[in-house]
């Protein structure tokens, strides 16, 4: 079974990203389902997405976590396993992951990967999937969190709209508090398929994706080649 995995730098709603994510199902009107649980299942936010996915041959779905029983009756892990792509939204990482465990989401989104659905996102929605990166989830300053590591390799989303963010990750990568990884710029993405680099893709061409690594004691970048999406 092939696992895919379709992340981009900034967590706002695209056509062509959601598109390509769509496309990459292989499956004619997929189920597409958001997990807006890093906004607090933000309104707006789930109105934005119902409003992208009019401009797509998709059947979208919304997840949210804020729930009851009484109107809810199928389990978090179904509502995942019915989808054919799940895209996660942008916010608060920490929060968002310490919920997800709580309610077994993280465990029910392994599952629903390992059996070929689709998983991606932006900014929140990105970070998640990787081992680890920095995070504004906290008070204070940016920090580490740790993610459930469907790559096994960290990740930086906002690399070229938020100033600290590149600095900070090259820091912890070349202190060993964080392995190697993969950054986006805010309109950049990368398609993984069975954890390996498949291509990357962007909105325009000053936005790139990189591999961020350790090598003879420097932090070097290399850019990932992509094509512009349109």
């Amino acid at each position: 079974m092939k696992q895919q995995l379709f992340i981009y730098g900034s967590g706002r709603h695209t056509v062509p990203f959601l598109k390509y994510m769509a496309e990459a199902t292989g499956k004619p009107r997929p189920n597409l389902g958001f997990l807006p649980t890093a906004s607090g299942d933000d309104k707006g936010y789930i109105i934005r997405f119902y409003e992208t996915c009019k401009h797509l041959d998709v059947m979208p779905h919304v997840i949210g976590v804020w729930v009851n029983s009484y109107e809810h009756p199928t389990s978090f892990e179904d509502r995942i396993s019915q989808m054919d792509a799940i895209v996660v939204g942008g916010g608060n990482t920490l929060n968002m992951l310490a919920i997800w465990e709580a309610h077994g989401i993280d465990s029910a989104l392994k599952k629903a990967y390992e059996n070929g659905v689709v998983m991606g996102g932006g900014s929140a929605g990105s970070l998640c999937w990787f081992n680890g990166g920095t995070t504004d989830s906290r008070p204070g300053a940016l920090s580490i969190v740790k993610g459930l590591a469907f790559v096994n390799k960290s990740h930086c989303p906002h690399y070229n709209s938020e100033p600290s963010r590149r600095p900070l990750y090259h820091q912890n990568i070349r202190t060993g508090k964080l392995t190697d990884g993969y950054a986006c710029d805010d309109n950049c993405a990368i398609h993984f398929i069975n954890g390996m680099v498949h291509t990357s893709l962007a909105l325009d061409q000053e936005s790139h994706a990189y591999h961020v690594f350790l090598k003879e004691g420097q932090v070097r970048e290399d850019r990932i080649p992509n094509r512009i999406l349109v």
